[in-house]
């Protein structure tokens, strides 16, 4: 066995994904001698074998760079692969032999795959299937993987909402406005609530609360009764009303998830046709995933990315790195991908946000 390991970056960017690179490629230089090759474009790369390699001199000033260097792809499932035909049809193949097959040519110590729900249920299905060297660094700006208190990208994503908020709220005032703000997150609340709550917004809806639309515009109506003649509202893009569907604006297929949007337009809309209130919707969209990291992603990312080579120094392959009480553990990669990690109606966040007067529509 060489003494190399490999890193991966698949789904959707987040801020911190440099960060994890710069750890894994310093901490295996400096502490055990190992080479680390890149492999570009998530698992694409891996099907395609696009590789780089990676040094200290190329990751020490990457730190502090949004997006990834290695490049990322959301479409690029192996087990579920569009490959176009000499025809120019698109047809999906499973090529997942093809990139074990791949992966056991390059012959690495150990491969690090950094990602979310999907990429991480990927690296698990490639265990199942015999390729055991793999350990997962968990990213996204959701914070919605079970294993883990916090996610890569996460904080910073909460960061560019907290500042949106901020500034719409002077020109809700100003005209007298309700600002509905669209933030991501897909089926898990977490953006929207801690964003919510650490912007003074009025009104917050998540998925796990169907909202009803009396209780939303009970909640303008009593602040207008009390002489204020605006409101910020945070609407996560997978918020649907009671017996209502998410919003979608693209279907998925078999290589993609649905993307969901029009939450907030949605919501608009039923305002206007129900009250005189004027609504504006601002939808921040991929605007949270870009950027520099937060201080907080850049160390998380970091302590992230020096946990993955421990892992495969101490052979505690089929984990993540993961933060539990502050503390960086290993957790079985199954565990991270069993379920959702989801706000709790009932729980502290939730309580906190309805204690200080914020309308959550249930």
């Amino acid at each position: 066995m060489s003494k190399r390991i490999g890193i991966l970056t698949g789904g959707g960017d987040c801020p911190g994904l440099n960060g994890v690179i710069r750890a894994v490629v310093l901490h295996a230089r400096n502490t055990h001698g190992w080479e680390t090759v890149g492999i570009r474009n998530g698992f694409e790369g891996l099907y395609e074998q696009q590789y780089v390699d990676l040094d200290p001199a190329k990751v020490q000033t990457i730190l502090a760079r949004g997006g990834t260097m290695l490049g990322s792809s959301n479409r690029a499932n192996p087990f579920g692969y569009p490959l176009r035909m000499p025809d120019g049809r698109v047809e999906i193949h499973d090529v997942s032999s093809r990139c074990i097959a791949n992966l056991e040519r390059l012959d690495l110590q150990g491969l690090v795959v950094v990602g979310g729900d999907g990429t991480m249920s990927f690296g698990q299905k490639f265990i199942e299937k015999g390729a055991t060297r793999i350990v997962g660094v968990p990213k996204t700006i959701d914070n919605d993987l079970e294993a883990t208190d916090y996610t890569i990208g996460f904080q910073t994503a909460v960061e560019v909402v907290v500042e949106a908020l901020e500034r719409l709220a002077t020109t809700a005032e100003s005209h007298e406005r309700i600002m509905i703000v669209e933030v991501m997150g897909r089926y898990a609340g977490w953006i929207a609530l801690t964003a919510g709550l650490a912007g003074g917004a009025h009104v917050v809806l998540v998925p796990e609360i169907e909202y009803d639309i009396d209780k939303v515009i009970a909640a303008f109506n009593r602040r207008s009764a009390r002489g204020v003649s605006y409101s910020i509202v945070v609407c996560a893009e997978g918020a649907k009303p009671k017996g209502g569907d998410y919003a979608v604006a693209v279907k998925g297929d078999v290589t993609k998830q649905d993307k969901l949007g029009g939450a907030g337009q949605r919501l608009a809309e039923v305002i206007t046709e129900r009250t005189e209130y004027e609504v504006r919707t601002t939808v921040l969209g991929h605007i949270q995933r870009g950027g520099t990291p937060c201080a907080f992603d850049r160390e998380l990312a970091t302590r992230f990315g020096v946990k993955a080579v421990d892992l495969i120094a101490s052979g505690q392959f089929g984990h993540v790195a993961a933060l539990e009480n502050n503390k960086l553990v290993g957790k079985p990669i199954a565990k991270a991908v069993k379920k959702l990690k989801l706000v709790d109606p009932h729980g502290e966040l939730a309580r906190s946000a309805r204690a200080v007067g914020i309308e959550l529509g249930d």
